[in-house]
């Protein structure tokens, strides 16, 4: 049994007996969770190795890469503004962003592309990784794009495309790039380490990433291949058609398939979509702001909060292929990604990271981990935390 560390408040103690479990129970290296309650945090506790190559303990300062959880950050940006009276959801992106409107995209909504509607999960134009990590070629390629479906009519999860989207949005709007918002409305005001960017001072504190252990069910490898089997839509969009990682095949069981998120050229560049790097209980504190005031910050009211994460779009997705529900860049809960309630809002990530906010109960949720998962229907190691917070509320 792994050394857990940190602190339980009273009441709590399932959950961090859950917690504990997962490194018993579904092989987990190295993690942290963080639950804050009605602003306040009950449960702030890690464990296991951050690095297991060098066996280096996770610590109470550990960083986590969270992939697609960054995209629930990202909202909580565009809602700030939204709630100013600065973002218009139901506006084409062109009127906030002219060059957008080429390749027939004028009538794009700002709501199309938070909700995986837009038709633009990938990009026809050919980029390299350090085209990628330099953003502007990817925003160039992104304004010429022709929609690969009719806007509205489909689900397709904009994978990558998502979080440049939004964050040139919020750039043309305010005139900061994302990741400066971000720290300056909402990490910085909260106290929390949480970055789209990583400075090289902090790199030292990342737990690398270690790659899932191999599929042994041969359904499950089918449905793995028909999401993101080479040539696929969920490759492309997942991969930027292979854009994002070495070799020539996307395979999410191979070590090497995790080396460029790993990097240090990753990690430092702003990927809002995907290349979050945070604390759990950052995560669990910015969730908690959202519903609630944490020591005298409120990031965006409950009205913000109902808006937003009512279901603008559900069905089958493109990309995905199992169905998918979105608010304004939430995720809904689902069977493939539980939450609290079902009125939780927030966003999972590959692997098993997880972070949402849920209104009713007043709850900030926030875990991250290194050793990535293979299950396709909900990770069980966040369903056991969430069952036991379940039974303590």
């Amino acid at each position: 049994m792994a050394d857990i560390s940190g602190e339980v408040a009273e009441g709590y103690e399932a959950v961090a007996d859950a917690f504990s479990n997962n490194f018993d129970d579904f092989e987990e290296k190295g993690a942290a969770f963080c639950l804050y309650v009605e602003g306040e945090s009950v449960v702030d506790i890690w464990g296991g190795v951050a690095d297991t190559v060098s066996g280096r303990p996770w610590e109470r300062n550990t960083l986590q890469l969270h992939f697609s959880t960054t995209k629930g950050l990202a909202a909580i940006c565009a809602a700030m503004l939204h709630e100013r009276g600065k973002l218009d959801y139901e506006k084409p992106v062109s009127h906030y962003w002219p060059e957008f409107a080429q390749g027939g995209k004028g009538e794009i909504t700002v709501a199309q592309c938070m909700n995986h509607q837009a038709g633009i999960p990938a990009v026809d134009e050919e980029l390299t990784l350090d085209e990628i990590c330099e953003k502007e070629p990817v925003l160039r390629a992104l304004e010429k794009q022709v929609p690969l479906w009719e806007p509205g009519s489909r689900n397709g999860y904009h994978a990558l495309t998502y979080g440049w989207i939004v964050g040139e949005i919020i750039k043309r709007i305010d005139g900061r790039p994302i990741g400066e918002f971000f720290n300056e409305e909402v990490v910085l005001p909260l106290g929390v380490d949480s970055f789209m960017g990583l400075p090289e001072s902090e790199e030292h504190r990342v737990a690398p990433i270690v790659e899932a252990p191999g599929v042994d069910d041969p359904m499950v490898q089918e449905l793995v291949d028909s999401i993101i089997g080479t040539g696929t839509l969920g490759w492309r969009a997942l991969t930027l058609d292979g854009s994002m990682l070495k070799g020539d095949a996307y395979d999410p069981f191979n070590p090497n398939a995790l080396d460029i998120f790993n990097s240090r050229q990753v990690h430092a560049a702003e990927i809002p979509a995907a290349g979050g790097i945070s604390e759990a209980r950052a995560l669990a504190r910015i969730y908690a702001a959202c519903v609630g005031e944490v020591d005298g910050v409120r990031l965006i009211k409950d009205e913000t909060v109902l808006k937003t994460k009512e279901e603008s779009s559900r069905g089958p997705d493109l990309v995905l292929v199992v169905d998918s529900g979105w608010g304004m860049g939430f995720m809904r809960s689902l069977e493939s990604s539980p939450m609290l309630t079902e009125e939780s809002f927030g966003h999972s990530g590959a692997g098993g990271s997880l972070a949402f906010g849920d209104l009713e109960h007043r709850v900030g949720f926030g875990y991250v981990m290194n050793q990535m998962g293979t299950s396709v229907m909900g990770d069980p190691r966040t369903v056991s935390l969430i069952t036991a917070i379940r039974s303590c509320l």
